[in-house]
């Protein structure tokens, strides 16, 4: 991996990360077009990384929300963030390897699954109410269609928006906490690989610096922007998106 290429992959990530169009699916594809020939836990390593560079510039994004819920003791929506972990942790603790082998260049995985994306985008659109709030229960059903994205090329944001539109939650709300409830999984995620030294450095380090300060720079001024775009906008447009993005990988394979 060449220094411009960990920018690069930064950059998509940043970007990416706010929109429900799969930041995974979309870092995948640049490796692959960039030629970029890592095993699959050097793979996944990046990926963790550079999620963890936009984990943090969501929490500079929320930092006065993040600072409201600690200082008002609001301890109910903490719970539910907490209960929403629960499927992607089951699944990272017992599906931890074959989930690497999944970031390996596996683009007509990453074409496939965008497809599933892009129809849960299109269906979530049409079944909107808004006239309910987080629960417990809803919150867990959130949750397993976090852990269901952890499949590259599943938007994590587009599922999780999609789920809570789907079960009747704000807009505005369903958003705010897609974006928040995915920070501790991160954060757990790069404490788990630090304390199993589950970590593959194959470049120097400042390729990674490069690629985490793309992301985060990227993230931290795409936030607020992305936000809004996926409160207001119709989800049918990233739908769409997707479903041409797809069909160019699946394209380009049948020529390739």
């Amino acid at each position: 991996m060449e220094l411009l290429e960990a920018i690069v992959l930064g950059i998509i990530q940043g970007i990416t990360e706010f929109l429900p169009v799969s930041s995974s699916g979309h870092l995948e594809i640049a490796k692959w077009l960039l030629g970029d020939d890592v095993n699959a836990q050097q793979s996944m390593f990046m990926t963790v990384l550079l999620h963890f560079a936009t984990a943090l510039s969501t929490l500079v994004y929320f930092r006065s929300f993040i600072w409201s819920i600690l200082t008002k003791r609001k301890v109910q929506y903490v719970l539910w963030i907490i209960v929403s972990m629960v499927p992607a942790v089951f699944v990272g603790l017992f599906f931890d390897e074959f989930i690497e082998s999944l970031f390996s260049r596996n683009i007509l995985l990453v074409a496939c699954m965008l497809m599933v994306t892009g129809v849960l985008l299109f269906v979530s659109e049409r079944n909107f109410l808004g006239d309910q709030r987080l629960g417990y229960g809803r919150a867990l059903i959130i949750g397993i269609a976090q852990a269901i994205a952890i499949l590259p090329g599943i938007s994590r944001s587009g599922a999780t928006i999609s789920a809570a539109l789907l079960l009747g939650i704000e807009r505005t709300e369903a958003a705010t906490f897609s974006f928040l409830m995915v920070i501790p999984l991160i954060f757990g995620k790069m404490c788990q690989d630090a304390i199993s030294q589950d970590i593959v450095i194959t470049e120097p380090l400042s390729y990674y610096a490069a690629g985490f300060l793309a992301a985060f720079i990227a993230g931290l001024l795409a936030c607020g922007f992305m936000v809004n775009i996926v409160k207001r906008a119709k989800l049918s447009y990233f739908a769409i998106y997707c479903f041409l993005v797809a069909f160019a990988i699946f394209l380009a394979i049948l020529l390739g």
